[in-house]
C-alpha cells in the first residue's frame, strides 16, 4: 500500500473531527500533502469511523490522476488540490461542517481574529468565499481568487468553513480556533441584539446561555 501511514494519518484525523462534531455523518473532508508530487484524500460518502487506510485515495497533486485507493475521492478533491498548489506552504487543507462556524457562514461577513495565539493559527481574519456548490470548479476558482498566504481560515458561504496548515497538527488546531473566534463573534452580535427590547429578548438570552455551555475544545494530535 503506498504511503501507508499517511492515509492512516487520515483515517485518525477524520475520527478525531468527527467525535468533536467538526465532520457529520459523511460530511467533511480533508486532505495532506505527502510530497511535491502527491496528495492522500478523504473517500467520497463513507463514514468515518468504518474507514480504513486502504479507502483513502492516493492522488497526483498536478492532475487529480488516482494512484492508489479502494474508494472514489471526495467530491471537494479539486478545491483542496487548488488550495494546496496555491499554498505551497501548507501541508494539509480541511473541509468542515462544524457548527458555529457555519452558521457564520450565513452572515457573509469576514470574521476578525482578536487574540494574538488564534491569530498565529489563522491569521488577522477569517474571510468569505462567495457561495458556488459544492464540488464544482467554481468553487475552487472562488477559494483560489481568496487565498491569501497570510490567511489559513476560509468560511465557504452557506456550506461550512476550510482550513490550512503547514501542517497536519496546525490545520487541526486551527479549526478549534476558528470554531473559538467564530463563537466569540457570534456572540456579541446576538448579545447585541438581546440588549435592546424587543420580542426576540428572551430567545436571544436562551440562545445566548446555550453558546455560552457549549465549551470549545483543542484537538490534539
Amino acid at each position: 500500500m503506498k504511503f501507508q501511514g499517511m492515509r492512516q494519518r487520515v483515517v485518525e484525523m477524520s475520527v478525531m473531527l468527527a467525535d468533536h462534531g467538526y465532520f457529520a455523518a459523511t460530511g467533511g473532508n480533508l486532505a495532506l500533502k505527502v510530497d511535491d508530487e502527491h496528495i492522500v484524500v478523504t473517500p467520497s460518502a463513507t463514514d468515518y469511523y468504518q474507514m480504513t487506510a486502504a479507502d483513502v485515495c492516493v492522488l497526483r497533486l498536478r492532475d487529480l490522476v488516482k494512484i492508489d485507493g479502494d474508494r472514489k475521492p471526495s467530491v471537494e478533491t479539486g478545491m483542496h488540490a487548488r488550495l494546496l498548489r496555491v499554498r505551497t506552504d501548507c501541508r494539509a487543507s480541511i473541509h468542515t461542517h462544524q457548527p458555529i462556524a457555519s452558521a457564520c457562514t450565513l452572515l457573509g461577513q469576514p470574521i476578525p481574529v482578536p487574540h494574538a495565539e488564534d491569530r498565529h493559527l489563522l491569521g488577522n481574519e477569517v474571510r468569505v468565499v462567495g457561495y458556488a456548490p459544492s464540488g464544482t470548479a467554481w468553487l475552487s476558482s472562488k477559494l483560489a481568487k481568496a487565498l491569501r498566504p497570510d490567511i489559513n481560515a476560509y468560511l465557504l458561504r452557506t456550506h461550512g468553513a476550510i482550513c490550512c496548515g503547514n501542517t497536519d497538527e496546525h490545520a487541526m488546531r486551527a479549526i478549534s480556533a476558528l470554531e473559538r473566534v467564530a463563537l466569540g463573534y457570534l456572540r456579541t452580535r446576538i448579545a447585541s441584539q438581546a440588549a435592546q427590547a424587543s420580542s426576540q429578548q428572551l430567545a436571544l438570552r436562551h440562545l445566548l446561555a446555550t453558546l455560552d455551555a457549549r465549551p470549545i475544545q483543542d484537538m490534539a494530535l
